[in-house]
């Protein structure tokens, strides 16, 4: 049965190696699509039916379902270039540029990194020492027992914070890549966001930065582990913002997702009048400008704004 899964890697090839980011976004649709299709696609044209679905796609979708193989798929796997890049780029902070870079300069494994650590920002450096654990997903049990620690940590920098895990988790997906946790404040300041990642660093949470501004933090973090556990956690990427409690909805439906989800969302909402982003939704104008941000109480508000049926986070993965 074929699934998005050849998809997803041919998605991959075009973003860091050729730098494609439309026909990223076109494989990645497809992948989706193909992924929820509840039958086994008997050939390209019943494919071809399926959101994101077009003529080329259901070329290989036909060649694969009779040879078992794709050309370009083969050709990608066989070429050195895609595939030390493709590798590269799965270091935490090595874009497909940097990798580009990496590669002219004969870097093409973990151990040439390694052999070039100093040459590593800070980012890149973090990213290597923790590969093979960055590489494991995450259980949803752990995400669970995370995410009742950071919002019980949360309350006790300060009870006007409210948090929400977002991403895949929200989703209701079983297996997550990075701890996303977005709080409000009222005001914005550097040092409400700084609060937070100094507390969590105090009880042994977060155990290194990758980066830090006034709203936005990137780092490291581990479960500490008690009598109940039969294993030691792994270091886990997590990602902090602050957003401020006028965009919080806005913020939350946006870093929820699906990234698929939200393109769609954003086209319907233009459709419909209006301009939405991670910030605001605003009405254009016949002008073309848009307005003053609506006002937001909940993620269905943004929905009832553009006249579309309310999807439930589960039901976001596409």
């Amino acid at each position: 049965m074929i699934n998005g899964g050849k998809n997803n890697k041919l998605a991959n090839y075009e973003r860091n190696v050729n730098r494609a980011i439309h026909k990223y976004n076109a494989y990645r649709k497809a992948a989706s699509s193909i992924s929820k299709y509840p039958q086994k696609l008997r050939n390209g044209d019943e494919a071809k039916k399926l959101d994101g679905v077009g003529k080329e796609i259901a070329k290989k979708i036909d060649e694969f379902l009779q040879t078992g193989t794709l050309k370009k798929l083969e050709k990608i796997r066989n070429d050195d270039t895609s595939s030390s890049i493709n590798f590269l780029t799965r270091v935490t902070g090595i874009g497909p540029a940097a990798a580009r870079k990496f590669f002219d300069e004969g870097v093409k494994t973990l151990e040439d990194l390694k052999n070039i650590e100093h040459k590593l920002n800070h980012h890149q450096q973090i990213g290597l020492k923790y590969f093979e654990e960055f590489e494991k997903r995450i259980p949803r049990a752990e995400m669970t027992k995370m995410e009742t620690l950071i919002l019980q940590e949360l309350k006790l920098v300060d009870t006007e914070y409210i948090g929400t895990i977002c991403g895949s988790y929200r989703r209701g997906e079983s297996r997550l890549v990075v701890v996303g946790c977005f709080f409000f404040s009222i005001t914005i300041s550097p040092k409400l966001l700084h609060a937070v990642v100094e507390h969590f660093e105090s009880i042994g949470f977060i155990t290194e930065t990758l980066s830090k501004g006034d709203t936005k933090f990137m780092g490291v973090c581990q479960l500490q582990q008690n009598a109940e556990d039969e294993e030691e956690y792994l270091h886990r990427r997590i990602d902090i913002r602050l957003i401020p409690k006028d965009q919080y909805y806005c913020g939350v439906l946006y870093f929820t997702g699906s990234d698929i989800f939200n393109k769609n969302m954003r086209t319907h909402a233009l459709e419909k009048g209006f301009t939405l982003n991670e910030y605001t939704i605003r009405p254009v104008g016949v002008t073309g400008m848009a307005g003053e941000p609506l006002m937001v109480d909940s993620e269905k508000d943004i929905f009832d704004y553009i006249q579309w049926k309310y999807r439930e986070p589960k039901e976001r993965s596409e």
